[in-house]
């Protein structure tokens, strides 16, 4: 682990998981990550709703929420490795 202008830089292979759910995420990851909590909350919203549903609408909500607790735990743990500190005439 090294660190550079009082930030630490890590190689994202070497961290942990709670490193990982620690360091910054890029923009499309947290754009997803927000998908994931909204299908989330609204197959739960189908799950506890007072009425009798069908079958098939309880069991397509369950889906629902097995999706975006998968689309928000694996957007929440990537990582984003671009370095702030390049020149705008720096080539990657």
């Amino acid at each position: 682990m090294d660190t550079k202008d009082n930030a630490t830089i890590t190689n994202p292979n070497e961290m942990n998981v709670v490193e990982r759910v620690k360091a910054p995420t890029p923009k499309f990851f947290k754009t997803l990550r927000a998908i994931g909590i909204a299908l989330v909350a609204a197959g739960g919203a189908i799950l506890a709703s007072p009425i009798s549903l069908p079958a098939g609408l309880i069991a397509a909500a369950g889906y629902v929420i097995l999706a975006g607790g998968v689309v928000t735990a694996v957007s929440q743990t990537a990582v984003d490795t671009t370095d702030s500190k390049k020149t705008e005439n720096e080539v990657p």
